[in-house]
């Protein structure tokens, strides 16, 4: 096992140590790298990389890479099922655990803000989806589209309308089926969870470095490439093969993954080919976006300049530190 001279074992001051970033900002690198250093586990803090079959529009590590470290949370799921976040943190304290109880760190990784949210602040017990109000949302959006649903949740729910792009279907209607369900708006859920929860939080918080950008031009410029090698290595194909099975469709949580949402789009006919690349570019830069803006409401990160020449060597440092409990 890697062991860095200056690491100890787990200790409980530093439960788990979190690496977050926009997507393609460098978090796999990283984090392999750190796992040169430290004796580490890698627990998945992305909503698609659960899915089985996705693999090379998710950016999945390669069978390699999870060979060379143990990664948990990947594969888990068929892309017909659905995971929230309550049962992310539910997966993730149980794997946390039972990562420490071998010895080594457990390393959270990944862009999904909401499974951070939820895990690191706390989240009330949402309700279980509802066939019935999410079919009414579905035809009201095929009437008006999207962003007049996004304008109905400003007005029951800014807090959460207001770190959702008009046409983030997903999330939309899930904030929407809640307030129909509950009466409450979402970001309600997550207040009262929070202050219910701020004195346990003090007592084991786990550090979070974020991968975040000084130019984003140079991560409009990452997504570009990747987009683009995901193109060479077959997305289409893999959606195509997704779509073959018979019993997927847009409706679902998988499909609307970025990337996979824009091919399935283009294979119905709604665009052709060579518009294919400025779509998925266009709809990655927006999720970069909110992960930018969720990031930046978290003030207890600590950042590392991801577009700078030495940013994989500030990264492990950095974690390190993290690993230390900021000694």
């Amino acid at each position: 096992m890697p062991s860095d001279p200056f690491f100890d074992a787990p200790n409980d001051r530093v439960p788990y140590v979190c690496l977050a970033g926009p997507t393609a900002s460098g978090k796999t690198a990283a984090a392999l790298a750190f796992a040169t250093r430290v004796p580490v586990e890698i627990v998945s803090v992305d909503s698609a990389l659960v899915y089985r079959g996705m693999d090379i529009g998710t950016a999945k590590p390669t069978l390699a890479e999870r060979e060379r470290v143990p990664h948990h949370l990947i594969d888990i799921l068929d892309p017909t099922q659905s995971y929230s976040a309550a049962q992310f943190v539910a997966d993730a304290k149980r794997l946390v655990d039972e990562i420490r109880a071998r010895g080594r760190l457990p390393l959270l990784v990944g862009g999904t803000m909401l499974y951070y949210k939820a895990l690191l602040e706390g989240i009330d017990e949402l309700p279980a989806a509802d066939v019935a109000v999410r079919a009414e949302l579905d035809l009201w959006a095929a009437r008006e589209g999207w962003p007049a649903l996004h304008a109905e949740l400003s007005r029951v729910d800014p807090d959460t309308a207001a770190r959702l792009a008009p046409t983030d279907a997903q999330r939309i209607q899930r904030a929407l089926e809640v307030y129909r369900i509950t009466g409450r708006p979402l970001s309600s859920f997550h207040t009262r969870a929070r202050e219910a929860s701020g004195a346990v939080r003090e007592a084991t918080a786990a550090p979070l470095v974020s991968l975040e950008p000084s130019e984003r031009a140079w991560l409009h410029d990452r997504i570009a490439a990747r987009l683009h090698r995901m193109l060479e290595d077959g997305l289409v194909d893999e959606v195509r093969a997704l779509r073959a099975r018979g019993d997927l469709s847009l409706m679902l949580p998988s499909m609307r993954c970025v990337g996979y949402r824009q091919v399935w789009e283009m294979l119905d006919g709604a665009y052709d080919l060579d518009e294919l690349p400025s779509r998925a570019i266009a709809a990655t830069r927006q999720l970069a976006k909110r992960q930018l803006t969720w990031l930046r409401a978290m003030p207890e990160r600590m950042v590392v300049a991801c577009d700078r020449e030495d940013a994989l060597d500030h990264a492990v440092a950095a974690l390190l530190r993290a690993a230390r409990g900021w000694a």
